[in-house]
């Protein structure tokens, strides 16, 4: 059987500390609750309890699957490929020339600025992190880059394994505040322990979905690429479906005790309007994000969301392949 660690999270109102729910003979409490919630802050849960499990490569510390001499050499010939269509296309062959001499292990390495544990196969997120970062949304990071000052907030909504809330902490400084919000419960402990690996400080992990009401909900699994992951039905019959937490943006901007918001990235596969919408209703304008990149997913929405921010003073900045970016003036007064 494989050596796995479960942790239930408590409820959101109240406890900070995690309940280990099955012990390791080999490990105190406390090494194995820095190891899994190494960013040592709350991790929200709204509802029923949820079980984390943390996998054996988890478990070995950063560097035990550094890449090799041949790997290495891939990894650096496909970051310096251009944005050309030759460009692309050698990078290409090239990822898949690594993948396959990966053989499903995980790599340890750097990437848009922070140390990450990656898991290329299964995950085009962290594909593209580990052989392309500059194609990894380029436009869309380059603009949130260009708004980032002191106090910055930002909340990651489908975190998945870290890219963006790493890469902001990387850039933003130490008064940031970032929330990574990520409900599966593998990719969870795989962004917990990326944020682990680094000195910024400056990361909450948050273990829940959200909706449009706090409660469970189903999440569908999509085995080929955990990033397409969804609250939503998946078009894939091959997936799995767990039952995870759910809360309320507004309720989690309120228990966090932020005044503002300067940014938000939203990427839950067709399920942006389920948690947009109510925030944009119920929530003062005072905590509306001055900037959004939101994943273009309108014909997967149940309204029109993309009408509703225009409604609500957003201006579209940009629209690239797979995102919208939003930005809104702070009215003046």
């Amino acid at each position: 059987m494989a050596d796995h660690i479960y942790w239930v999270w408590p409820q959101a109102q109240g406890a900070a500390q995690p309940q280990a729910v099955r012990k390791r003979e080999n490990l105190a409490r406390n090494e194995r609750r820095d190891r899994l919630a190494p960013g040592r802050g709350r991790v929200y849960q709204a509802g029923a309890m949820a079980i984390i499990e943390q996998s054996q490569a988890e478990d070995k510390p950063y560097g035990t699957f550094a890449p090799r001499r041949g790997l290495s050499r891939i990894i650096a010939w496909t970051r310096c490929a251009s944005d050309s269509f030759l460009g692309r296309k050698v990078a290409y062959a090239l990822r898949r020339l690594g993948l396959r001499s990966l053989d499903g292990r995980p790599v340890d390495i750097e990437a848009l600025g922070a140390k990450m544990r990656l898991y290329p196969d299964g995950n085009v997120c962290e594909k593209r992190v580990l052989f392309t970062p500059q194609y990894f949304d380029p436009l869309e990071r380059g603009l949130l880059a260009e708004r980032l000052r002191d106090g910055f907030r930002f909340i990651d909504i489908g975190a998945n394994i870290g890219a963006y809330s790493l890469f902001v902490a990387a850039k933003a400084g130490p008064s940031a505040r970032i929330l990574a919000v990520e409900p599966q419960p593998d990719v969870f402990a795989r962004l917990s322990f990326n944020i682990a690996q680094n000195p910024f400080g400056t990361v909450k992990a948050v273990a829940c979905a959200l909706a449009d009401k706090p409660g469970e909900l189903t999440l569908f699994i999509d085995p080929t690429n955990r990033g397409e992951s969804s609250v939503r039905i998946l078009r894939s019959s091959t997936g799995t479906t767990v039952r995870v937490p759910a809360m309320t943006l507004l309720s989690l901007v309120q228990n966090e005790g932020y005044e503002r918001l300067d940014a938000i990235k939203l990427d839950v596969e067709g399920a942006e309007d389920l948690i947009l919408e109510p925030f944009l209703r119920d929530a003062p304008e005072s905590l509306w994000p001055g900037f959004i990149i939101i994943e273009d997913s309108r014909q997967r929405w149940q309204s029109d969301l993309a009408a509703l921010l225009t409604q609500s003073g957003y201006t579209l900045l940009a629209q690239t392949r797979l995102n919208l970016v939003y930005e809104r003036k702070a009215p003046r007064g």
